[in-house]
């Protein structure tokens, strides 16, 4: 060590010049403000942008801004709520980021050891490594020996050796036995490298360039593009036929049909101009009208608020439409470690040598003598050591026979001295260590067809010898631990003082110790969900294919006792393209997989017409993390795997997936019932609109009024519809396919019928003359008639978001799992009434009696029965069931 100088002061500066920061590249992350402009290009956000160009042309003209203004207002807090709320998602990803670049390593410069952060380091730096460090850039060991962990790069959970090496350096390869890569951890070991590669030009870095590949558009904005060109089409068929009924009306009619008349009027330029303009005018007006001003800021609220509710659930959301395309999922590809199993090596069984089987380390601790001797050997005879809370140093199974030790309380001093030490190496497959003290003891662990062959005695639960009987029994326990993929690992004790097993006849059996990573205890309950949901779940590893297929059927992605869905990386590299494409249906398991698998396994399926997700840690995840539909990064992954995914699992657990799949579903539910209620409202407002000047009513809500109706009232009701409870029968239906648009049959035939309902029960209102006596019509004043007008169509509105809401009879159904429902819809009341008796002539209102609010309101509440009839009709015609549902978590 002494004799490496390191690099000088102006030698640094020199190599950053020449080669750069140790930092990643990264994609040019948009400013709040650039990101704000972008989110115009929603495709509902471009029909107001239109619609609001041509009222601010007719505003000049007729000097009515409020329509304008209420539009403008409309854009602008959808897209700056929408902005905001992944803009400071995004900043709390880039502090995730922010905190991992001030990770600090040590290196030796001008004879000195420093400490500094990662993103300092230069080519030419001589960078010390020791157990528990990441290796901060790629290098080549110049001195020492460490063994690291290479699976964030390719996946493979094997520890490999890392030691000066003559072999040739021309190219990188993870394989090479003397070059240490950026992103690697440590196990074991001390060694120092020599930094060759910074930043982008590294392993890690030359992943992250990848990452700037643009991913195809989500479901939802496919969806609502679709639906945009419908509003389009619907807005200007309706406002062709105003103009031409307009005409018909100014033209024809009011000439009785007389075509002399007629021709005189066409005639006359200026009559006729001003009958065009007026007809266009009405057009236009209808168009504004029928535009859904409040679908842009309800999509925006019922994302930003399942992305605080996602939170709380520890998943972090990093960008908006992420949640909803997680809802459309068709299949998805997961990682095993880390996801459906703990992520790391834990002692899962320990077997006496009287064959007795604990399967929790709390019950073998009650054996104070044996396990005081657990205690020792484990200790004495490790390569791991417990420091500030952390596991440090060692290979995993070191740590998870350390850990459960750690899990049982403080860890005792024992007053032993250690003579001698005997490493463990794939050759020999044990360590033994020597120790003096209390008593001289020889510590041995390694495999059991070493050791269990040398026991003839074991070390009974008081601590006491007593000889084997049943060796037979003990070798069935460990191939069946050896069957269920456990690691088994014998202890056992002498005190005879060698150097080598082999002079060892007479051992001591502590135990046979079964090590694995875990099946997460909720992986399985997850996995059934996924499945139910109609989702085709993937596991892809790296482990062999009998490993794979145990671990699959044990969380349940393969149900039967075949290996029918299951392939190899190498099988799946000797098919083409249409061969994958056909066995697709039924994959499901690919072990021995490569990096490359993943990306290749996600294009077929979106060329399948599929939606994808992928899950993923490690750096060779990032680019299937990127091109997926929907990528979900653990959080304890690299930094380049969440900077390509759409989703962090924070917790690195799949039932947070699973929950992000409801989340999503839900939100798209929630959208939905929004798209019927509002729809149902403009309906009504454009149908009253074109029809009332024909039957004598002009202006039957006014512009104002249609403002408190698209802007106030809606995003309130967008808040009352995000709230929406996660339900379990969500999970019970199949994925949406990508082709299925946002309104479908169904939607349309709700929103025709109450439209329809409404508008007529308006007219009749409007024009009976049992309502004109109720309600005290006078055609010299009619301000008071009207303002019974708006408070029924206020009133209709609110009695139809309660249809909108469910699909069952009962329009409370689950309602107590979203109470805010309740109180948003008695606040509109509320503020209708405030505006009924405050509007003034701001909103064309004056007051009305408490007794006329009762009786409107008991003419609004007509549409709930209405609605009831159309579901009955349409249960009993489609034998569609209505289920009693639960909140699903």
């Amino acid at each position: 060590m002494t004799n490496y100088k390191g690099l000088t002061a102006e030698e640094v500066n020199i190599s950053r010049q020449n080669h750069g920061n140790n930092i990643l590249p990264t994609e040019k992350k948009m400013g709040f403000w650039r990101q704000y402009l972008s989110s115009f290009g929603d495709p509902i956000i471009k029909i107001l942008l239109v619609a609001l160009s041509i009222n601010i042309i007719f505003m000049f003209r007729n000097a009515d801004w409020y329509e304008s203004a209420g539009i403008a207002l409309a854009v602008f807090l959808a897209t700056f709520v929408s902005t905001l709320s992944e803009y400071g998602s995004e900043q709390a990803f880039e502090k995730l980021k922010e905190d991992a670049q001030k990770t600090q390593c040590r290196v030796k410069r001008n004879g000195y050891v420093q400490v500094i952060p990662i993103a300092d380091i230069v080519v030419g730096d001589l960078v010390l490594l020791q157990a528990g460090e990441r290796v901060p850039a790629d290098g080549i060991i110049i001195d020492g020996s460490v063994t690291v962990d290479q699976s964030p790069l390719n996946g493979e959970s094997i520890d490999v050796e890392k030691s000066p090496s003559n072999d040739r350096y021309d190219q990188w390869d993870l394989a090479h036995s003397g070059q240490a890569f950026s992103g690697s951890n440590v196990v074991s070991g001390e060694g120092i490298i020599k930094v060759e590669r910074v930043g982008g030009d590294t392993f890690y870095g030359n992943m992250a360039h990848i990452m700037q590949d643009k991913t195809r558009e989500s479901p939802l904005r496919i969806r609502l593009t679709q639906l945009a060109r419908l509003i389009s089409k619907l807005g200007y068929c309706a406002a062709i036929l105003v103009a031409i009924a307009d005409l018909f009306n100014n033209l024809i009619i009011d000439n009785n049909f007389d075509m002399n008349l007629i021709m005189a009027e066409i005639q006359n330029i200026s009559n006729f101009g001003m009958h065009l303009l007026h007809a266009f005018t009405l057009a236009i007006t209808v168009i504004v009208v029928a535009v859904p001003e409040g679908l842009p800021m309800m999509i925006t609220i019922v994302l930003s608020t399942n992305m605080k509710k996602m939170l709380a659930d520890n998943v972090l959301v990093r960008k908006l439409v992420g949640i909803e395309t997680s809802g459309c999922m068709n299949i998805l590809f997961t990682d095993k470690t880390g996801t459906l199993t703990n992520g790391k090596l834990q002692v899962s069984k320990i077997v006496t040598g009287n064959s007795k089987i604990y399967t929790k380390i709390s019950d073998f601790a009650k054996e104070k003598g044996l396990f005081d001797l657990y205690k020792i050997s484990v200790l004495l005879n490790n390569q791991s050591t417990y420091s500030k809370g952390k596991l440090i140093g060692g290979n995993g199974t070191d740590r998870a026979l350390l850990e459960s030790i750690v899990t049982t309380g403080s860890i005792p001093k024992y007053k032993y001295n250690i003579n001698s030490t005997l490493p463990f190496d794939s050759k020999n497959k044990y360590s033994m260590v020597n120790i003096t003290g209390d008593k001289n003891y020889t510590l041995v662990k390694g495999a059991p067809e070493i050791i269990l062959s040398r026991c003839n005695t074991y070390y009974d639960n008081n601590g006491r010898v007593q000889t084997i009987y049943n060796k037979g029994v003990l070798r069935k326990i460990w191939t069946e631990m050896t069957v269920n993929k456990e690691r088994v690992v014998a202890m056992a004790i002498t005190e005879i003082n060698a150097n080598s097993i082999d002079k060892m006849h007479s051992l001591t059996l502590v135990g046979l110790v079964g090590i694995k990573d875990e099946i997460r205890t909720e992986s399985k309950k997850a996995i059934e969900n996924v499945t139910k949901a109609g989702i085709q779940v993937v596991m892809i590893t790296g482990d062999n294919k009998d490993t794979a297929v145990a671990i699959s059927r044990e969380v349940g992605i393969l149900k039967d006792n075949g290996t029918n869905g299951v392939v190899t990386g190498q099988e799946l590299a000797k098919m083409n393209d249409v061969q994958v494409k056909k066995i697709m249906p039924t994959l499901r398991v690919v072990a021995r997989a490569l990096p490359t698998d993943k990306s290749r396994l996600v294009n077929i399926a979106q060329e399948m017409g599929m939606v994808t997700g992928m899950t993923g840690d490690g750096i060779n995840d990032a680019p299937a993390l990127k091109k997926s539909d929907v990528g979900f990064a653990m959080g304890s992954g690299t930094e380049v795997a969440k900077e390509a995914a759409d989703i962090v699992i924070m917790d690195n657990n799949i039932r947070s997936i699973s929950k992000a799949i409801l989340y999503g579903r839900t939100i798209f539910n929630s959208i939905r019932k929004f798209i019927i209620f509002q729809f149902v409202m403009n309906l009504c407002a454009v149908g009253v609109s074109i029809i009332a000047p024909f039957i004598g009513v002009d202006a039957p809500v006014t512009v104002i009024q249609m403002l408190w109706v698209n802007i106030i009232m809606d995003a309130l009701a967008g808040i009352a519809f995000a709230g929406e409870a996660p339900l379990a029968e969500y999970m019970t239906k199949p994925p949406r396919k990508l082709s299925e648009p946002i309104m479908t049959g169904d939607m349309l035939k709700q929103i025709l019928l109450m439209g329809t309902y409404t508008i007529t029960l308006s007219l009749v209102f409007l024009k009976n003359h049992i309502t004109h006596q109720l309600f005290f019509y006078n055609e010299n004043e009619t301000v008071h008639f009207m303002t019974c007008f708006f408070a029924l169509f206020i009133f209709c509105g609110v009695f139809n978001s309660f249809n909108a809401r469910t699909t069952r009879i009962n329009i409370l159904s689950n309602i107590k799992e979203n109470p805010l429902f309740i109180l948003i819809m008695l606040s509109v009341v509320v503020i209708q009434i405030f505006l009924i008796y405050f509007g003034g002539s701001l909103f064309r209102t004056v007051e009305i009696s408490s007794g006329e609010i009762i009786q409107i309101t008991l003419i609004a509440l007509s549409v709930i029965p209405v609605d009831i009839i159309r579901k009955l009709i349409k249960k009993k015609y489609k034998g569609k069931r209505i289920y009693k549902t639960k909140k699903m978590w």
